[in-house]
């Protein structure tokens, strides 16, 4: 049976007001800068262990520590102020999201580099940016969602 013309299915009616609603588009810019700063961050602590010597795979779990650290503190703090539950239901759901994202980049800058002869700086950097939306994706659907902890 179809749905009279102009109607949306429930679901799909949710996913097309999140578009339309400017509360989200201002989150995703807020992530997008809390990222920026963890990605400046991410990249000054991964070239620091590269020049160190460390594994360029070793060099980026550590730089992305780092990183998360920063990004969950300002996510919590900024971006996602209205939807702060317990904090550490939020850190340990952020990590496990961001675990996802560092195996995600981790396979991704393995390949640029050990299967497209990338260089390690430039293929980390571009895997980073790659792996962002899944990145926002989790954080805001699961690790601060709202109403929820």
């Amino acid at each position: 049976m179809t749905e009279p013309a102009g109607t949306l299915q429930p679901s799909r009616g949710r996913l097309v007001a999140s578009f339309r609603s400017l509360s989200n588009w201002v989150q995703l810019g807020k992530f997008a800068v809390v990222g920026a700063v963890g990605y400046v961050i991410n990249l000054a602590v991964y070239r620091t262990l590269l020049d160190a010597g460390l594994h360029f795979l070793a060099a980026a779990t550590c730089s992305f520590l780092v990183a998360v650290t920063s990004n969950y503190t300002w996510n919590r703090l900024w971006t996602f102020r209205a939807q702060r539950g317990h904090i550490g239901v939020q850190g340990i759901r952020f990590f496990v999201v961001s675990l996802a994202a560092l195996g995600a980049n981790l396979a991704i800058l393995d390949l640029f580099v050990s299967g497209a002869g990338m260089g390690k700086f430039m293929a980390n950097a571009i895997a980073i940016v790659l792996v962002m939306p899944l990145n926002f994706i989790g954080n805001k659907l699961w690790s601060f969602r709202k109403g929820r902890t």
